[in-house]
């Protein structure tokens, strides 16, 4: 097998694509040959040395993918080769071949490409989680989804409209908002022009949004926390502004509103029944044509270090994959 080796977490500059033993499964893992993997923003932070896990030197980047299974250990008896899988295992998705805990492993229903498998579990599981499980989100509520024209933005608006929920898209350009228009969103602001909470103000009628989907973070934190409605849920997803915001603690008592944070994968390991009717339910959701991942971008797997040059650059709409011949 061949994959992309980090033995220094200074970047994705320092990453070598090198040839290794293909590896055998253990007891509870099955081994997959990739055929797509997917670039997650902690992807990046992992190789720069930069996100809450830290793995030990040398390993494999690569947290999301899919492929066919070739080989399966003792105790795996729901999988088998030839199956065609997804698998979120937080590591070795850049690379031919994975060996995974079964556990981590979604088998694929008919007619789901590996591209759109590849970018799937991570994001709209997050986003599942996030909106449907901790925020309750409700039909006729409305969602300011942040980062919208992103891989979890695109996936909060599919989600939020397949909810009946009011959509409002912000992201940093004209381009982008006419993006997200088209997924669905019912409104969208610019926030690289005038005043966002103006701008909040005057879509909600004065009222705020329900829910706000925040995996920007960095200074637009505070002023959409001081615009969010009574009794609303500011999800934490993420921190692709590079700051982490630091909220006054009397907003959420003034507004009784909730700051709740998301972390799928510890929600996967935690609750692992709960997960299963998440996964289940965006798979049904996926066959009914309610969500698709939006896959803008896609390169041949040796092309890593273009795809994580094109993903830092912030002009990604969608997805970026991976893919092996």
């Amino acid at each position: 097998m061949q994959a992309w080796i980090c033995d220094n977490p200074t970047g994705p500059e320092a990453l070598t694509w090198k040839e290794q033993p293909t590896p055998e499964p253990g007891k509870g893992e099955v081994r997959v040959a990739i055929k797509a993997a997917s670039l997650n923003f902690p992807d990046l932070l992992i190789v720069q040395n930069k996100y809450q896990m830290k793995p030990p030197t040398p390993f494999v980047p690569g947290a999301e993918f899919a492929g066919v299974v070739e080989a399966v250990g003792e105790g795996v008896k729901h999988l088998a080769p030839g199956m065609n899988v997804a698998g979120f295992g937080g590591l070795g998705g850049f690379a031919t071949h994975v060996v995974a805990p079964a556990a981590v492993l979604m088998p694929l229903p008919p007619n789901f490409t590996f591209a759109d498998a590849a970018a799937f579990l991570c994001t709209y599981g997050t986003t599942y989680h996030a909106l449907m499980d901790r925020a309750a989100l409700k039909a006729g509520e409305t969602v300011l989804v942040l980062g919208a024209a992103g891989g979890v933005g695109t996936a909060a608006i599919q989600i939020a409209k397949a909810a009946g929920a009011k959509v409002i898209a912000a992201t940093s350009s004209d381009d982008k908002c006419a993006f997200c228009k088209q997924l669905g969103a019912d409104a969208t602001i610019n926030y690289s022009q005038g005043d966002i909470r103006e701008q909040i103000k005057q879509l909600t009628d004065g009222k705020g949004p329900d829910v706000v989907y925040d995996p920007v973070g960095g200074d637009l934190a505070e002023p959409v926390f001081r615009s969010i409605g009574w009794r609303g849920r500011y999800l934490v997803v993420g921190f692709a502004q590079g700051n982490i915001p630091a909220i006054p603690l009397n907003l959420p008592l003034l507004k009784g509103a909730s700051i709740m944070g998301m972390f799928w994968g510890e929600f996967a390991k935690r609750e692992p029944q709960n997960n299963v009717g998440v996964v289940m339910q965006l798979a049904m959701w996926y066959a009914e044509g309610k969500i698709k991942p939006v896959v803008e971008s896609q390169f041949k797997m040796t092309e890593l270090k273009e795809a994580f040059a094109l993903m830092a650059s912030r002009k990604v709409h969608g997805k970026v994959v991976l893919l092996n011949d």
